[in-house]
C-alpha cells in the first residue's frame, strides 16, 4: 500500500436476498486509470457507490490510503464523482459550475475565479467559463464536469459511464481525452464502463466483472491475450468459439476433439484429457490459408458467407457446417473478388486457447 492507493477488502454487498457484490479483494493502485468492465447488472456501479460513499458495504472494508473509510460520508471523503448525467447547473456560467465545490470549502471568490479558469485551460475549455452549459457541445460539457470534479483535488475520481451518452467519433475523442487528464494531473481514476473498447483503450489495469464477482485483474494485453475464464474471453473482444472434448494435454498445448475434426490450442489451467472444453481464437489470427495448403494442424475448409468492410479492415464470416467462423483482415488491397466461395482458414496452436468449459457472455 502507497500513496492513494483504494483499497476493497472482502467487500460485498447484499440488498435483500440479493448478492450484488460477492466479497472482493481489490487494490487500485494510486495515480493509475483504473476500469471496471461488465455487463449491465454485474456490480460495478455498487463498487463505485460503496467507494464514493453513497453505499456502506453489507461486509468488508474500504480503504483510501491506507485510513478505512467506514463511517466517513461521501463529502468527507477524498473522491469525486461523475455521473452519466453529468448533473451541471443549466443557469450559471462555466466557472461557477467549475468553483462550485469551492465555495461549499469557503474559498474566497476571486480565487474560485482563478482555480476554475486554470482547470478550464487543463481540459481545453480556456475562454469558455462565461458560457452557459447549454451553449457547449457534448464534449465540451463532459470536459466541464471533469473540471467541476477536479476543482475540490480529489485523490480519487470516480466515472460512471460518463461517455455512454455520446456518439461514437466523440466518445473516441473523449476518451483520448480523458487518458490524456488523467496522465497530466495524476488523480487516480475508476472508470464504471460496459465498453470494452472503451476499457481496452483508456485503463492501466482493467477488472473484469460477472454476477457480482471480480473474474479477472489485469492490463489490457493480458486480458486480451490472456483472458482467465470463458465469461473474460467471450466479453472482451471477438472471439471465435469451438466446443469438444479434451482428447491429449502434450507440452502445453491441448488437442480438443470438436465436430470440425480435432484443433490445437495452448491450454489454460488444469484442462486435462476428457474434459469438456471450449477452444478460443481470435477473428484477426485466423488466416485464409489457400487451397493447396495441406499442412499443419488447425485447417477447417469453410464458405464464405458475408463480406463486411470496414474502412481498414475486412471482416469475413465463413460457415463449416454447424459453425460460423469469423476472420479479421487488414485491407490491404486484396481484390474483393477473391474472398468469395469455399477456402481453407487455418490458424497455429499458440494462437488458440483451450480452457475447460464453462460460462461464456451473453452480451
Amino acid at each position: 500500500m502507497h500513496g492513494n492507493d483504494v483499497a476493497l477488502t472482502g467487500v460485498s454487498m447484499r440488498f435483500g436476498d440479493f448478492t450484488a457484490v460477492h466479497p472482493t479483494d481489490l487494490v487500485i493502485r494510486a495515480g493509475e486509470f483504473f476500469s471496471i468492465l461488465g455487463p449491465s447488472g454485474c456490480g460495478k456501479t455498487t463498487i463505485l457507490r460503496m467507494i464514493s460513499g453513497f453505499l456502506d458495504p453489507s461486509s468488508g472494508d474500504i480503504a483510501i490510503g491506507g485510513r478505512s473509510m467506514n463511517g466517513i460520508g461521501p463529502n468527507r471523503r477524498p473522491t469525486a464523482l461523475i455521473f452519466q448525467n453529468l448533473a451541471l447547473f443549466p443557469l450559471m456560467p462555466v466557472w461557477e459550475n467549475v468553483a462550485f465545490g469551492l465555495e461549499a470549502r469557503g474559498v474566497k471568490p476571486a480565487e474560485r475565479r482563478r482555480r476554475a479558469e486554470e482547470l478550464l485551460a487543463l481540459v481545453a475549455l480556456d475562454g469558455q467559463g462565461h458560457k452557459k452549459p447549454t451553449e457547449l457541445s457534448g464534449g465540451q460539457r463532459q470536459r466541464v464536469a471533469v473540471a467541476r470534479a477536479l476543482a475540490v483535488e480529489p485523490a480519487v475520481l470516480l466515472l460512471d459511464e460518463p461517455l455512454s451518452a455520446l456518439d461514437l467519433k466523440l466518445r473516441q475523442h473523449m476518451r483520448a481525452e480523458l487518458k490524456d487528464i488523467q496522465r497530466r494531473t495524476g488523480v487516480t481514476f475508476i472508470y464504471i464502463t460496459h465498453d470494452q473498447g472503451e476499457a481496452l483503450t483508456m485503463s492501466d489495469r482493467i477488472a473484469v466483472m460477472n454476477a457480482g464477482r471480480v473474474e479477472q485483474v489485469g492490463t489490457g494485453d493480458e486480458i486480451y491475450d490472456a483472458p482467465a475464464s470463458p465469461f473474460v474471453a467471450t466479453f472482451v473482444g471477438e472471439q471465435n468459439a469451438f466446443q469438444g472434448r479434451v482428447a491429449a494435454v502434450a507440452g502445453g498445448i491441448a488437442a480438443v476433439d470438436t465436430a470440425l475434426g480435432r484443433l490445437q490450442g495452448r491450454a489454460g489451467d488444469g484442462v486435462a484429457a476428457g474434459d469438456a472444453a471450449l477452444l478460443f481464437v481470435r477473428p484477426e489470427r485466423v488466416a485464409l490459408t489457400g487451397a493447396g495448403d495441406a499442412g499443419g494442424a488447425n485447417r477447417i475448409d469453410a464458405e464464405v458467407e458475408r463480406r463486411d468492410l470496414e474502412g481498414s479492415f475486412v471482416n469475413l464470416f465463413l460457415r463449416a457446417g454447424q459453425h460460423r467462423i469469423a476472420v479479421h483482415l487488414t485491407n490491404a488491397g486484396a481484390g474483393r473478388d477473391t474472398v468469395a466461395g469455399r477456402h481453407r482458414v487455418g490458424f497455429a496452436p499458440a494462437d488458440a486457447l483451450v480452457m475447460k468449459a464453462g460460462e461464456v457472455a451473453r452480451e
